[in-house]
């Protein structure tokens, strides 16, 4: 089965990462600073899960932070078990987070 594509967006005024979907708005909030990215909240709406849409929040995040160049901090839960199951995102992790998430 193909992978569904999400045009996902980055609102900064808001600071959230965005994308809507059959009429309903999901994001994934962040705080920036000089080298980091803080995630701390993602929001699906219930219509929407089980369609990868969080999945596709958390990746457009992260190529972002990896496009800037800075250390993601994963206070967000549903941020911090998808790096936690993604090895190949585990590099972006900010040191201080890493055994918190047991990477």
């Amino acid at each position: 089965m193909a992978e569904t594509t999400y045009d996902v967006r980055d609102n900064p005024e808001a600071e959230r990462f965005e994308v809507t979907v059959d009429g309903h708005l999901a994001i994934a909030e962040y705080r920036l600073t000089d080298k980091t990215i803080l995630f701390s909240h993602t929001e699906v709406p219930s219509a929407l899960e089980g369609r990868g849409v969080g999945s596709a929040l958390v990746k457009a995040g992260l190529k972002s932070a990896r496009k800037r160049g800075l250390q993601v901090l994963p206070v967000c839960t549903f941020f911090a078990g998808y790096i936690k199951r993604h090895p190949e995102e585990h590099d972006l992790v900010h040191p201080d987070y890493r055994t918190a998430l047991g990477i």
